[in-house]
């Protein structure tokens, strides 16, 4: 992993943590327990706090950074390809592949962002909902027993056991 300090703040990555070769974590980061942030992926802490909540995870290729603190609730999924720029993710939220999560936004709890989306500045995305397009609108409440509501339920558990897997088994090959 590359962990580097600015100006006099530096990454805390709690030891049971996952966080991949090739990302990067910049300034003032924390990565809770049972977290991971994956391959190429950037959070970038320079003008203030980025907090990785408990469980949660970060996938390949996601950049986070904020003009302002930006917190990732507990179990939450950022998944590929993702530009997270806003203010916060609620707890066992999914941000599904590719989507861009723009100033100010706040995305509540239990909440599937559709991948492609774009939330934009100051949006705010309430708990318990699907929401998808260009710009991101709420399209229905998470269903009991719905595809939704299984990916919020099992998505960052599945990936708290991948961690452990790539803790235990990856191998850097010359």
């Amino acid at each position: 992993m590359n962990l580097f300090e600015f100006e006099g703040k530096r990454p805390t990555v709690h030891p049971e943590a996952f966080v991949a070769a090739t990302a990067t974590l910049i300034g003032d980061v924390t990565v809770e327990k049972g977290a991971s942030i994956w391959f190429g992926s950037v959070v970038r802490a320079d003008f203030s706090a980025i907090v990785i909540r408990e469980g949660s995870n970060v996938q390949d290729n996601s950049i986070l950074h904020s003009d302002g603190a930006l917190e990732v609730g507990a179990h939450s999924t950022i998944a590929h390809g993702c530009i997270v720029h806003c203010t916060s993710i609620g707890r066992q939220t999914v941000v599904g592949n590719g989507s861009i999560l723009l100033n100010e936004a706040v995305i509540g709890a239990g909440t599937v962002i559709a991948a492609g989306s774009v939330v934009t500045p100051g949006s705010v995305i309430p708990d318990g909902v699907l929401a998808l397009g260009s710009p991101a609108r709420v399209r229905s409440q998470i269903v009991a027993g719905s595809t939704a509501e299984r990916l919020v339920q099992r998505n960052a558990d599945a990936y708290v056991e991948l961690a452990q897997r790539h803790i235990a088994a990856s191998v850097l090959l010359d």
